[in-house]
């Protein structure tokens, strides 16, 4: 069997964190949330909801259908001003 969908979105923010080089912090900003929602979240704690979702889509420009398709095509689908790192590299560092 596959990876979840909510293990694609977990492993999709990490990915997008780790491409743009923002922190939890950081996005917790944007969702209106503390960090540690976000680190819960992050760990599955608490899933990430709908609302969540398009929210984190909207701030990285890209389709929540591409945070939902997984780490590869969430980095790719990012504007190329707003990557700090390639797109392999991020991966590389995810699947650590």
């Amino acid at each position: 069997m596959g990876v979840s969908l909510e293990e694609r979105v977990r492993l999709s923010v990490a990915a997008l964190l780790q491409v743009t080089g923002e922190s939890q912090a950081d996005l917790a900003r944007v969702l209106g949330v503390a960090q540690a929602q976000v680190s819960r979240r992050q760990s599955g704690t608490v899933a990430w909801s709908l609302a969540d979702c398009e929210a984190v889509a909207a701030h990285y420009g890209i389709d929540v259908l591409d945070l939902f398709a997984g780490p590869t095509r969430a980095c790719d689908r990012v504007p190329a001003g707003r990557r700090r790192v390639t797109v392999r590299a991020a991966s590389r560092a995810v699947a650590r």
